[in-house]
């Protein structure tokens, strides 16, 4: 176990995410993940010169605990965990700045050999040799 903290990034909850019943469009959700996703990517150093390899999302699910309403602000964070196979998991959890918990994300990804169309057999080696920062990526790293 680790004592760092996943990567964050701060987003503000704006009107025209709401849905009709005032608070935050459960599709907003993924958004919100994609964001903190491509973030951390660009962190790492795993954004740009990849090459022809591009992390492609297989899976996600997002459990709801709390409502967002228009101006709250939250952290969300993503954190790698790298497996063996094709595929890796990226966790999220929305944060509002109280420290409530409004949601979990669940995510499988790979990356894809844009040539073969294929994904890559391991990805953690993939962004290891690209020169990605693997202790940005991961609090496991």
């Amino acid at each position: 176990m680790t004592d760092r903290e996943p990567f964050r990034t701060r987003i503000k909850v704006r009107h025209y995410e709401l849905d009709t019943l005032g608070h935050l469009n459960h599709a907003v959700y993924h958004s919100y993940g994609e964001v903190a996703r491509l973030e951390l990517l660009e962190a790492a150093g795993a954004l740009h010169g990849m090459g022809k390899v591009a992390s492609v999302l297989l899976e996600t699910n997002v459990v709801f605990r709390r409502e967002l309403r228009a101006g709250d602000v939250v952290d969300v964070t993503c954190d790698v965990k790298f497996g063996s196979g094709k595929t890796f998991k990226m966790d999220s959890n929305i944060i509002k700045l109280d420290g409530t918990l409004a949601a979990e994300i669940a995510c499988t990804l790979g990356l894809m050999d844009l040539e073969i169309r294929k994904l890559v057999a391991d990805p953690r080696a993939a962004f290891e040799a690209a020169g990605a920062d693997l202790k940005v990526l991961s609090t496991s790293e």
